[in-house]
């Protein structure tokens, strides 16, 4: 892939999403979230494969895992009105249904078409898969901290924003409520990922978020997640509880950890 072909690719990307604004302006805060979140995404992408010493071809297939990851969001909304794959279909299986439908990969490579297909299909599982069909490792790992990253920033953007002006699915529809659940944090304590599945509100939902520190596979991304004050902004407002504080402070300590790790 070269940038000509990824070139191509954002352009098809910003002429595909203009079909799926309307004339609801709480429909179209939704879809512009995830316009903004992909171009983010990309953006990130960008500078993780960089700090990592991709090659340029290598960087240009892991923009375009980037640009793709989410373009099944788009047709996912508009079918049901949510972000939330439990209560509607895959995002990474819809990705994919686009990305064949309008022969977006077509003239690369078959290699090229795994990685990238295999990296969008796989980005929102809890785990990386055990066996994969390629190389895709490298991306799929890329792919998923560049994700990580600008979703961080969405959540704190979003509870910056006026009430008027927020997206309203970008919370998932989960409701405010006191405290959080046991599962979640007993989760965070033990420095699991949050699932999804356990997650009731949004005080586990924060926790959920936290988590993902235990996550990150590159040492960029944890520059960059330091750069971003991302868990100070997320805790912004949260429930004073002890048990809380501990967990979240541990998951600070071992944030610092992996930087000092990389910087040895």
């Amino acid at each position: 892939m070269n940038q000509q072909d990824l070139d191509a690719l954002q352009s098809w990307f910003s002429s595909y999403v203009k079909d799926f604004y309307t004339t609801e302006s709480e429909a179209d805060r939704n879809i512009l979230l995830k316009i903004e979140h992909t171009h983010k995404v990309f953006q990130v992408m960008g500078t993780l494969a960089v700090g990592e010493g991709l090659q340029v071809e290598d960087i240009h297939i892991a923009q375009a895992v980037a640009l793709l990851h989410d373009v099944g969001r788009f047709p996912q909304y508009r079918r049901w009105q949510t972000f939330r794959d439990r209560d509607s279909d895959n995002h990474a299986r819809l990705a994919i249904e686009v990305i064949r439908e309008h022969a977006l990969l077509a003239g690369q490579s078959p290699r090229v078409c795994l990685l990238i297909e295999e990296a969008v299909r796989f980005h929102n599982l809890l785990e990386i898969p055990s066996r994969l069909k390629s190389d895709t490792d490298i991306f799929l790992r890329l792919i998923r901290d560049a994700d990580k990253l600008d979703i961080w920033r969405v959540f704190v953007d979003h509870f910056n924003a006026p009430v008027k002006e927020r997206a309203s699915a970008a919370l998932l529809g989960f409701p405010e409520k006191a405290g959080v659940s046991k599962v979640c944090l007993s989760a965070l304590i033990e420095r699991r990922i949050v699932n999804l599945d356990t997650v009731n509100c949004i005080n586990d939902f924060k926790l959920l978020l936290i988590s993902w520190v235990y996550n990150l596979n590159f040492k960029t991304s944890y520059r960059l997640l330091l750069e971003g004050n991302f868990i100070n902004s997320i805790l912004s407002g949260f429930p004073d509880d002890q048990a809380v504080r501990n967990a979240v402070a541990a998951a600070e300590d071992f944030v610092t950890t992996q930087i000092k790790a990389v910087s040895a």
